[in-house]
């Protein structure tokens, strides 16, 4: 899954200047233990592009609540395959293209 954390740039200033933001993005990171996380800037905000394994929809409400509380963040779930997703799932998918022609 890709997680796309939006920071309100008021509220980012805030939390970097009272040190909350590493602290708090540290302790979110610990628990999700993302394969990759990287941090950017889209549509002019700080942004965080996260990337975890989530077994079960049921995870968004847990994922999503520390960046809506602790951080005023938009918050988007964007599923993602890694290389070997698409190996595993590109010969299935061929055959379902086929079965439609």
């Amino acid at each position: 899954m890709m997680l796309r954390v939006t920071f309100p740039v008021e509220r980012g200033n805030e939390t970097i200047l009272s040190g909350e933001l590493p602290r708090k993005m540290n302790a979110i990171l610990e628990d999700l233990k993302p394969e990759a996380a990287y941090f950017t800037t889209f549509e002019g905000s700080r942004t965080a592009l996260i990337f975890f394994d989530m077994a079960d929809a049921s995870q968004m409400p847990s994922v999503a609540e520390p960046f809506f509380i602790g951080f005023d963040a938009d918050v988007e779930f964007h599923p993602a395959m890694n290389a070997d997703d698409l190996a595993k799932g590109l010969p299935a998918s061929l055959e379902r293209v086929k079965k439609y022609q």
